[in-house]
């Protein structure tokens, strides 16, 4: 009988340390058991969302249609008010997406200087290229995000306290936002981001380097999400 528990739980030891991203269950806390330096004297739940940590298991966790929709969440820094904070966030939805998407492309270009010869990172051309990436692109990505839904909104009054580490004692609100898009609109756009990349580029045979490395670039942002 010992031999068969003790096998069941090596068992089990195994099945937890083998589970994927979207297994695990998020963390949510109750605000008196989280150290920071500052106090929550006030939130919208009493519980933290575990969404503005992952957007997508959060999703899943809850049964959202993972199918239709990605996910995404976005927090503010301290602001004087709750209204200001809330309204930045919400009027933010558009620019972190945008943000991510170009963060994620100008990774995929990094891996691919990396891994491929053709694409020299000494060359003027992808020189150019990343500085258009990193400077330009999140800017015209924005037009092309649509149909991004605000979900859920969460909002804190803190009071900061230099006791705890904050540099002096002060008040401020923190406001965030969980996010919902269609799927489909948002490989549109990550594809026309890739578009805008490679068509940033005036050497022919740089820019169908840079078309290759990013061909499959909205599959691949989408299984970057779900952290495949």
């Amino acid at each position: 009988m010992k031999k068969l528990l003790a096998l069941l739980a090596l068992l089990g030891l195994v099945s937890c340390s083998s589970s994927k991203k979207d297994d695990r269950e998020l963390e949510e806390r109750e605000h008196e058991e989280i150290e920071r330096e500052y106090i929550v004297k006030d939130a919208s739940s009493k519980i933290r969302p575990g969404w503005i940590e992952d957007p997508e298991v959060w999703a899943k966790n809850h049964s959202k249609d993972m199918k239709r929709y990605r996910f995404f969440s976005y927090e503010t820094e301290p602001k004087v008010s709750r209204n200001i904070a809330c309204k930045l966030a919400k009027a933010n939805v558009k620019t972190d997406i945008a943000g991510e998407i170009a963060t994620f492309i100008d990774q995929q270009l990094g891996s691919s200087q990396e891994g491929n010869a053709s694409i020299d990172e000494n060359n003027p051309e992808v020189k150019a290229l990343r500085e258009f990436v990193e400077n330009t692109l999140a800017e015209k990505i924005q037009a092309l995000i649509h149909g991004a839904a605000i979900v859920k909104t969460y909002w804190e009054k803190r009071f900061y306290q230099e006791k705890k580490g904050a540099k002096k004692d002060f008040k401020a609100y923190t406001c965030a936002v969980f996010i919902r898009m269609d799927s489909e609109r948002l490989a549109k756009a990550v594809d026309r981001a890739a578009q805008l990349a490679a068509g940033s580029v005036d050497d022919p045979e740089t820019k169908q380097n840079v078309k290759n490395a990013l061909k499959n670039a909205s599959e691949e942002f989408s299984k970057a999400k779900r952290g495949m």
